[in-house]
């Protein structure tokens, strides 16, 4: 392994990173329409230069920048998209896997926000607020395979007025689909490489058929890997489709259909005494069902606690289940190295299925009379799986497979029409509606062996013997902005607001321990106003305010009903989490170089903290508590020189503070946990985040070499648990060749980690508490190596 590395290392010196890119034209203008793509290649600006590694927003009154497909085709097939972003600056990227894609680590922050504060859309396509328990949307993995993504937008700020979400506080990613190719051909890729990693894509285009006529194309990928630690499996299949069908030289009709399966086994979430105790490389003991079956049998028999009273002092009843022991010959001592019943379990899953369809209308985005019009569809099912020694099956085994599941049916529509007033400006209209219907609910399934488990993580799971709750919500979501861009010479002026109507509501089939109820956010007038000033031809400045209100979410693991019944009676008048952002910058060109430097901010108040409450597996409802204001400032810097021969070279840079500003206190008056949180440090936001990367395209050779650096990070709200700084490495190289005429052939070689390193990945895997250790972080990979054969016909 080290002299592979050694070569990746060694071949990338001499042929330095990548052909990253192809670059996007910057627009002049921002679009009037957050989803609408040019019919026709748009007008190349003078300061845009191909080869660019990323494409910075010229023209746009916020922070924004764009990466195209070939960001993320440097990097490891079947990568997610939400990774290729990591080096943007303020964007806070963490996954336990190589790939960036296993949903239950998968975390994404910007300017000390959480991915449940920021906006996603795929083709305009709302796709909820990055929660892992799917309750209004689902994850861009799942929504498209990444090599069918053509463009990739982020806003560090706020968002554009016409972003599909009532969530995004903190910024926008928007994902863009590639359109289908105007001549017909093949497109084949496979991957091998560590862990027994096999990944598959294929991709047909049917060409224009006719002169300018319609267009589509239809893929197929696969995923199959083995966990890096303990045994498991994460496997995805993926299906996307899309057509286009010009209607007249201004307008088309497209269509678009994803279907995704996914499977999933978990890591064992880890705290800082398990690293230090068992070591980073401790996991589930998924294939060890003895074991698994003796530790939950020392478990049951540990009684130190009145159960009815939950005082010290035995009352012939387990600790763990409050039940009789179901094997009180087992002992009271765990087998080495266990000190407890949590220190890993037999095993856990996410399993997955979802359809997308989307079918609408959209004019080019510098059309005199501009807009779209779509309707989508989206359908989930899924269970989140846990082999739990908390609750015996009723055969006697003292284990039962716990599940978390999910039924989503979402459909909506959303539109826009603008056009240009002269003296008035260029104004765009734009509205959305969503209804979401989603039912949750917590079963138990039985096993029936103590030799060997008699169900498998990977499948859905029928046949329950309990149901701890069984939970309808309906959401309605109603939402329209409008915007107007004003050009005075050499000053753009940008204004206009949003507002929208949520209301949630829930109701039990079988009532538990979770809320039901009713939430409503309204709020009809968020402003936005921005502006640019060009300073000559190829430098601007530009500012601007945004107000967000993020609206309340109706569901069993997620937002006010996601706690106790009287937990959400005695939160009172709850207020919705706001924002105020201000921000300040200035970009440009000049000669070889590219850059921007900004500065924000962030007034964010009735921020609303969930403070875990026991071990995830138990699946207690959260504490909820309104801490209220968080005030956030930083500045964010971005780079990239294009050099001759084919070299490039891309930096940022990006600090930020973020803090509480006040304690959060009990009904009593005593501060909760009995210690304050006001002027500590946000959990997971880190101060400082640094990229780079060294590219180099040839035509024939090709390759990239990056760094990402993440300062310290705190895991409690009183700061007293961090984990450490890291700084990690990945490589590509690369060569294509030319056969059977004008047939590419590309050899790709891609190492993640290639120092590897110990470090924590995600944390907040279970939440935040507010003091002391917690089993909430999920270690990163080591070092991990892929090859990868691609080819066209």
């Amino acid at each position: 392994m080290r002299v592979l590395t050694a070569c990746l290392l060694a071949g990338t010196a001499l042929g330095w990173p990548l052909a990253a890119t192809a670059a996007v034209s910057d627009d002049v203008t921002a679009a009037p329409a957050a989803s609408a793509p040019d019919i026709a290649p748009a007008e190349p600006d003078a300061n845009a230069t191909e080869g660019d590694i990323i494409v910075i927003g010229r023209g746009e009154t916020r922070q924004v920048q764009r990466l195209g497909q070939d960001d993320i085709a440097i990097l490891t097939p079947g990568t997610s998209p939400l990774k290729a972003i990591q080096k943007l600056p303020g964007v806070n990227f963490q996954s336990a896997d190589p790939f960036g894609a296993y949903e239950w680590s998968q975390r994404v922050s910007i300017r000390g926000f959480n991915q449940n504060q920021i906006g996603f859309t795929l083709d305009g396509i709302p796709l909820g607020d990055g929660t892992y328990g799917n309750t209004n949307g689902l994850h861009i993995s799942r929504a498209i395979s990444s090599e069918n993504i053509g463009e990739t937008r982020v806003s560090q700020g706020s968002g554009s007025l016409g972003t599909q979400a009532t969530n995004n506080l903190g910024g926008t990613i928007e994902f863009f689909s590639s359109d289908p190719k105007p001549d017909f051909g093949l497109s084949l890729n496979g991957s091998y490489g560590s862990n027994n990693t096999v990944h598959a894509f294929g991709r047909l285009d049917t060409g224009e058929l006719g002169d300018n006529g319609p267009s589509a194309y239809v893929s197929y990928s696969h995923l199959d890997t083995g966990k890096w630690k303990g045994r498991g499996a994460q496997r995805q299949n993926q299906v996307n489709a899309k057509f286009v069908a010009p209607v007249t030289p201004d307008l088309r009709l497209v269509g678009t259909f994803n279907y995704s399966e996914r499977r999933e086994e978990d890591y064992q979430d880890m705290s800082l005494d398990m690293i230090k105790r068992l070591g980073y490389r401790w996991d589930n003991i998924t294939g060890q069902f003895p074991l698994a079956i003796r530790v939950a049998d020392v478990a049951n028999n540990i009684d130190n606690v009145n159960n009815t009273t939950g005082a010290p002092g035995a009352d012939g009843k387990s600790d763990i289940t409050g039940l009789a022991p179901s094997n009180p010959a087992a002992g009271k001592v765990f087998p080495t190295p266990f000190g407890s019943i949590d220190d890993a379990y037999y095993d856990a899953a996410g399993l997955r299925n979802d359809y997308v369809a989307s079918l609408g209308i959209e004019t080019r985005k510098d059309a005199k009379v501009h807009g779209q019009l779509k309707a989508y569809y989206h359908d989930n099912r899924g269970q989140g799986i846990w082999f739990t020694p908390y609750v015996p099956s009723p055969s006697g085994v003292p284990i039962s497979v716990r599940t978390t599941e999910y039924n989503m049916h979402r459909k909506g529509v959303f539109g826009s029409l603008g056009t240009d007033l002269g003296a008035f400006g260029d104004i765009t209209v734009g509205g959305w509606y969503e209804r979401n219907d989603l039912r949750q609910a917590r079963r138990y399934y039985g096993l029936d062996s103590r030799l060997a488990p008699t169900r498998n993580a990977l499948e859905f799971q029928s046949g329950a013997f309990a149901t701890d709750w069984d939970l309808r919500y309906k959401t309605d979501t109603v939402q329209y902005y409008v915007e107007d861009k004003i050009a005075i010479g050499d000053l753009t002026i940008n204004l206009g607001w949003k507002g929208f109507d949520v209301r949630g509501s829930s109701d039990a089939i079988k009532a538990g321990p979770l809320a039901t109820g009713k939430v409503k956010t309204t709020d009809w007038f968020q402003p936005h106003a921005g502006f640019t000033y060009k300073l000559g031809e190829r430098a601007e400045l530009f500012g601007g305010f945004t107000q967000v209100t993020r609206a309340f979410v109706a569901a069993a693991t997620n937002g006010p009903l996601a706690t106790s019944q009287n937990g959400f009676q005695n939160l009172g008048n709850l207020k919705p989490e706001s924002s105020d952002t201000y921000e300040l910058g200035v970009r440009g060109r000049s000669g070889i170089f590219t850059g921007s430097l900004s500065g924000y901010y962030i007034d964010f108040r009735n921020r609303l903290l969930a403070f875990a409450n026991g071990a995830g597996i138990l699946g207690n409802p959260a504490i909820l508590q309104n801490v209220g204001g968080v005030r956030s400032y930083g500045i964010e810097a971005t780079g990239q020189v294009k050099l001759p021969g084919g070299f490039g070279a891309f930096a940022s840079y990006a600090y930020n503070n973020s803090t509480y500003r006040n304690d959060v206190f009990n009904a009593d008056g005593s501060l909760v946990g009995g210690v304050g949180i006001k002027g500590k440090t946000v959990v997971d936001a880190p101060k400082h985040i640094a990229s780079g990367e060294l590219t180099y395209d040839s035509n024939l050779f090709f390759g990239r070499l990056g760094a990402n650096y993440m300062s310290k990070r705190y895991f409690s709200y009183s700061n007293d648990q961090s984990v450490s700084a890291r700084v990690l490495f990945d490589a590509t190289v690369g060569v294509r060749l030319k056969v059977a005429g004008d047939r590419q052939v590309e050899l790709q070689l891609n190492g993640t980690n290639l120092l590897d390193k110990d470090y924590i990945a995600t944390i907040g895997s279970n939440g935040f508490v507010q003091k002391g250790d917690s089993q909430t972080l999920l270690v990163g990979a080591p070092r991990q190596v892929f090859v990868t054969l691609k080819t066209g016909l």
